[in-house]
């Protein structure tokens, strides 16, 4: 029997020849870790929707940074949920915001780790969605000074990075001209490019008690059957000024992941979403999957697919992985 030339088996027959030939690396400079804080003091509430996450409080929060430092984890993102919510989301931009302190507290107590902030208004907003309503409508331009607000008041707390999530068209200008105009010229934007209305977000929602109260997010965010128009979402902001480029969600869109990579040479982040998260958490809860084995492998695709970086609620699992 004739066998062709190339037998791939040859490099498959032992673990170094693997290591050898491997074509993607995960590491753990690779991730960052979403944190949720809230107001009080000794607070560690679970969120049962996501197991090992909680929302904390700061005095929780800086020790949670910590533990992602020692984990040599480069960053972390921080989401806010204030005590008390209004039509304008105030809370969000206010001085003495629950984000803008847990900064501030973090970059006291915790060394070499980046602070990124979510520059958004949905978990500020009684109505709870991205932007200023008027009668119904979410108001796009009427969003834009409330964003760079948001943004330049993270960077004076002393915010390492900003990220927008919100999707109002123009947005990345308006916080870059606001950065630059106040001194903040070096501090990076990371921006949500192609983030899709989606379903799996369910769980960040009850974490972040951020639900809209009426309709959806569909006007603002991408539809999921669009690729194209993610393209030009993505360019749109590299225009305007992005340093970073994010795709959210990670699994269902690393076809997304992909054609970014290939349109743009900025770094591209991809976020690992709650209900990508909670769906392998509650499959291997139930035995119906090697839960850290499967972890491993989605980041690693989220990877291959083209993902400079993962913004993972896997984070310190795949750390713990990665430099054991």
């Amino acid at each position: 029997m004739l066998f062709p030339d190339y037998r791939p088996r040859r490099l498959r027959q032992n673990e170094n020849f693997r290591r050898m030939i491997r074509e993607t690396e995960l590491s753990v400079d690779d991730l960052i870790y979403p944190i949720f804080v809230i107001e009080g003091k000794g607070i560690k509430n679970p969120i049962p929707s996501m197991p090992g996450h909680y929302q904390f409080s700061i005095d929780n929060a800086v020790k949670e940074v910590q533990e992602a430092r020692d984990h040599c984890i480069p960053a972390v993102m921080l989401f806010g949920i204030p005590d008390k919510k209004d039509p304008l989301g105030t809370g969000a931009y206010a001085k003495d915001g629950i984000v803008q302190k847990a900064v501030r507290a973090i970059k006291a107590k915790v060394e070499d780790i980046l602070i990124i902030t979510d520059v958004c208004l949905c978990e500020y907003t009684d109505h709870g969605h991205c932007g200023v309503v008027n009668k119904g409508i979410i108001e796009n331009d009427a969003t834009l000074d409330l964003l760079a607000r948001i943004a330049l008041s993270h960077a004076r707390a002393g915010a390492d990075m900003v990220a927008p999530s919100d999707m109002m068209d123009g947005r990345i200008a308006e916080i870059r001209n606001s950065l630059d105009e106040n001194g903040f010229e070096m501090t990076p934007i990371m921006s949500y490019a192609a983030k899709y209305c989606s379903a799996f977000y369910y769980p960040f929602r009850q974490a972040a008690q951020s639900a809209p109260r009426f309709g959806d997010r569909r006007t603002y965010q991408m539809d999921p059957a669009n690729s194209l128009e993610a393209i030009r979402e993505v360019t749109m902001d590299v225009e305007e000024g992005a340093d970073i480029i994010m795709v959210k969600p990670a699994i269902p869109y690393l076809d997304i992941i992909y054609r970014a990579r290939e349109e743009i040479d900025l770094p591209l982040a991809a976020y690992n979403v709650s209900g990508e998260f909670a769906m392998i958490k509650a499959a291997d809860k139930l035995g119906w999957l090697d839960g850290k084995k499967v972890m491993m492998e989605t980041l690693l695709a989220i990877k291959r697919a083209g993902a400079d970086m993962i913004l993972t609620y896997f984070a310190k699992e795949a750390a713990r992985e990665l430099t054991s």
